[in-house]
């Protein structure tokens, strides 16, 4: 990789998701790809799904973080296809997410069980770590995650769902 393409990705690699800070954009598996494009930087991004708040917030991170390090035209394109998954999160944001006090999202699964009457997923507390956990909400502090509430501990907490 060269200077130019390292440096793009190490200032990625700064940029936090804005509902979460304690992970980046990069970790998230927002960013698909960095290209040089003629005379511009193109920025690849998928959004977690469509109707995502933060999608502006991650364009405008980006291309300021970008430029305050001598990129100066850099272009934003939104690819949907294929859909984002939280499969694309790597194993530190998940790491992260648990000691934020999230419940990460389990990988190769989704969450389609309360939709068919097997009822909602044990959900691993990440405070104590229990699984005697029960959904309160199928949306939490944003549509992403749900709420849940541990029966050991007593603590609330989201759980990012599998997508």
């Amino acid at each position: 990789m060269n200077s130019k393409m390292q440096q793009v990705w190490d200032t990625l690699n700064t940029i936090p998701d804005p509902e979460i800070p304690v992970i980046t954009v990069v970790e998230l598996g927002v960013v698909r790809a960095v290209d040089f494009v003629e005379d511009f930087l193109q920025i690849t991004i998928t959004p977690t799904y469509s109707g995502c708040p933060a999608m502006k917030q991650f364009e405008d991170d980006i291309v300021s973080e970008l430029n305050k390090v001598g990129f100066s035209d850099v272009r934003i394109k939104t690819n949907f296809d294929p859909a984002w998954t939280t499969d694309w999160m790597s194993d530190e944001a998940r790491e992260k997410l648990r000691v934020y006090g999230i419940a990460p999202p389990e990988r190769g699964s989704e969450d389609k069980g309360v939709l068919f009457l097997s009822g909602p997923k044990k959900v691993a507390c990440p405070q104590c770590r229990s699984e005697d956990t029960k959904l309160i909400s199928q949306f939490g502090s944003t549509a992403c995650k749900a709420l849940y509430s541990c029966n050991a501990c007593k603590e609330t907490f989201d759980y990012f769902k599998c997508i």
